[in-house]
């Protein structure tokens, strides 16, 4: 009887730890029995949540799906925007499953497959994103638009990722890059625009420089206007007051200032290296001064 407890109770021991499964934390886990999905009595799939479960032997197996996020990340594809240029766009979604049963009967949980399936659904919103949209605006406007309208459009829809029973957390756009044949156009029509902008603003610049200068003409016009004035103002003056000083005194002392008059024009006539000749009568007046003093 010992001898057959001891195998009865190996058997038992195999039968119960082939009748447990454990489903990992931040996983969920499906059963098939003989490779068809469990179900239960509403003929939805029976998902497991992570713990200890039982399951019939030889005859049931989990499936353990991965409920955390996961990354898809792109290949770089050649796109075209509103105005007929291509662009060379990289980029990468972050996405989970929603709907583990969905998921299952779409994919097969081949997460290869579900990653080739998503990535055409994501190269179709953002095609069709890019294609609304001018480079400008993808470049530097309206790029987390962009982002948001794929994300929004691959969650939403009868083709969208969830028909795959997968919910789509983020759409990035890593890179933007011009092809080679585009860029040359690209950086020339820029640069054109750039150069019609500088020679507006020069345009500009010279106008305004022009006025400055035509205001500043005028100032310097009429300052020296009124500093002339103001010359000959104070020259008039100085004039009026030499000539008072002059009267004044002559009328002081008329034979002294007489006298010196004609000693000024004595130096004048007859200075050192003076050629000049003069015919004048010995009486003459001019003459007075070099005369003999008389009584």
């Amino acid at each position: 009887m010992r001898k057959l407890l001891l195998p009865v109770l190996a058997v038992v021991a195999f039968v119960l730890f082939q009748s447990m499964t454990i489903v990992p934390e931040g996983g969920r886990g499906i059963m098939l029995r003989f490779n068809k999905v469990h179900r239960d009595t509403e003929q939805k799939v029976v998902i497991y949540t992570p713990g200890l479960h039982f399951k019939v032997p030889f005859m049931d197996s989990l499936k353990v799906l991965d409920a955390r996020i996961q990354t898809l990340d792109g290949k770089e594809d050649r796109f075209v925007t509103v105005e007929k240029k291509d662009l060379l766009v990289d980029s990468y979604v972050k996405w989970r499953i929603s709907d583990f049963g969905q998921f299952y009967t779409s994919t097969g949980g081949d997460y290869q497959k579900a990653s080739d399936l998503l990535r055409r659904k994501v190269n179709d919103r953002l095609r069709s994103e890019i294609g609304s949209r001018t480079i400008k605006d993808i470049v530097s406007g309206s790029r987390g638009e962009l982002m948001a309208g794929a994300q929004k459009a691959l969650n939403a829809g009868e083709d969208g990722a969830e028909k795959l029973g997968i919910e789509v957390v983020d759409v990035r756009v890593k890179q933007i890059n011009l092809p080679n044949e585009v860029s040359s156009s690209i950086y020339q029509r820029m640069r054109a625009e750039r150069d019609a902008v500088a020679r507006e603003h020069r345009s500009q610049g010279e106008e305004k420089a022009e006025f400055i200068k035509a205001e500043v003409d005028k100032k310097v016009v009429l300052i020296e206007a009124n500093a002339k004035k103001t010359a000959e103002t104070l020259q008039g003056e100085g004039d009026a007051q030499a000539a008072r000083i002059y009267a004044n005194a002559l009328s002081q002392e008329p034979e002294f200032y007489a006298f010196v008059r004609s000693l000024k024009a004595y130096e004048t006539s007859f200075g050192e290296g003076k050629t000049n000749m003069m015919i004048v009568k010995p009486e003459s007046d001019f003459l007075r001064f070099m005369k003999s003093p008389t009584k």
